[in-house]
């Protein structure tokens, strides 16, 4: 008997299909030549009518270079390209965004930036994935102040904001304000980093990163750019030594780096806080030992509660984003987006729901809202088009 997992993915998990007639003379005549000129000399003379008249205005790209995909590593653009149509997928079925994978078969920084930004005309954001920590970082920044359009690195930016919405409502649901909590983030790189800035924009004071050499603090004289920026706004205690030193009194744990932490050093975390263990497959603290010692346990697998997973983020914040003709997601829109996914069961919170479900129907309306408001809060959207009759 085939593999039902193969089964299902044979030929892709996505096609191209027309949204218009192709029957007649008539139609040929409207959809392609001769009438398709007179919308190409309208975007000509106003660029922003791509917007209206092309997919541009409904379509992202998502790019990797394959360097980290899921907990895999780098098995390169060809092995990615399962996960990049499962993406597209869920950009469609959830924000009703059209999204189109690209896997580009190279690792450079500054082709991958020079790529993207040639192909950037085609699709109204970009959605980056998959792309290995520090690259990630750079080639984001260099695409951000390059491009018109919003480019969002989903690995960092939506778990943060999942993350986030996940601790508010866990703040809530103990009776505890963020500005109060003690976090610890053991891990340091993509997702690590933006789920301490996310974090600590949204109000949480005293955060503490290890990475795989212990805490992030200053006495340490290996620190990479970005880990020293890090440390920066991080440690306001001066805490030193292993992860176990950093939980000891700690009431929340969120794990984004893939190594099992032992159970000694979950153990000296004071009791009923939250253990969001985020590694996949296999998370950095199993939920049932994590609930030994933790109120709220979150995973980012389906098969256990609080799936802490990216679906809750990334279509609404795209969906959002386009309709406000945003060109970049602010800080602003990503915390807009945090808070309307918390406030999806901000009313019936159980420690077994601090999150919606990834296929609750209301999450991404109501994430795109928050973020098409914000946008236009931010002053970041372009002018509308003047749309011919």
């Amino acid at each position: 008997m085939a593999d039902p997992v193969f089964e299902l993915h044979r030929g892709g998990k996505m096609v191209v299909q027309s949204t218009v007639p192709l029957s007649t003379r008539e139609d040929l005549s409207l959809a392609y030549t001769p009438g398709v000129a007179l919308v190409c000399e309208a975007i000509a003379a106003d660029p922003t009518l791509a917007d209206h008249y092309t997919w541009v205005g409904h379509t992202v790209a998502v790019v990797t270079d394959g360097s980290a995909v899921l907990g895999l590593g780098n098995i390169g653009p060809r092995a990615a390209m399962p996960v990049m149509e499962g993406k597209a997928v869920l950009f469609k079925q959830f924000g009703g965004v059209d999204a189109v994978p690209l896997c580009l078969d190279t690792q450079d920084s500054d082709e991958i930036v020079r790529i993207v930004a040639a192909l950037a005309p085609s699709f109204g954001g970009i959605n980056l994935e998959d792309i290995a920590a520090p690259r990630c970082f750079e080639i984001e920044r260099r695409l951000d102040e390059l491009l018109p359009i919003p480019v969002f690195h989903d690995d960092q930016h939506g778990t943060a904001i999942v993350v986030l919405a996940a601790l508010r409502n866990t703040a809530a649901l103990l009776s505890r304000r963020l500005a109060d909590l003690r976090v610890v983030v053991v891990g340091a790189g993509a997702a690590g980093s933006a789920v301490t800035r996310t974090l600590r924009s949204g109000g949480v004071a005293d955060i503490v990163v290890c990475d795989s050499r212990g805490v992030l603090h200053s006495g340490r004289d290996d620190l990479n750019r970005e880990k020293a920026s890090l440390l920066a706004t991080t440690n306001p205690r001066g805490v030193t030594g292993g992860v176990a030193e950093a939980l000891s009194g700690a009431d929340v744990l969120i794990g984004v780096s893939g190594g099992a932490i032992d159970e000694s050093a979950v153990a000296g975390m004071t009791p009923g806080g939250a253990i969001f263990a985020l590694a996949n497959p296999t998370p950095e603290v199993h939920p049932t030992v994590a609930a030994r010692h933790a109120r709220v346990v979150g995973t980012g697998r389906s098969d256990f509660p609080n799936q802490i997973n990216n679906v809750l983020a990334f279509p609404g914040v795209f969906r959002g984003a386009l309709d406000a003709r945003a060109t970049r997601i602010t800080e602003g829109m990503k915390l807009a987006a945090a808070e309307a996914i918390a406030s999806v069961v901000a009313d019936a919170l159980t420690a077994d729901a601090v999150v919606p479900s990834p296929l609750d129907p209301r999450v991404a309306p109501a994430v795109a809202a928050a973020v098409a408001e914000a946008a236009r809060r931010d002053g970041v959207c372009r002018a509308t088009a003047s749309v011919p009759d």
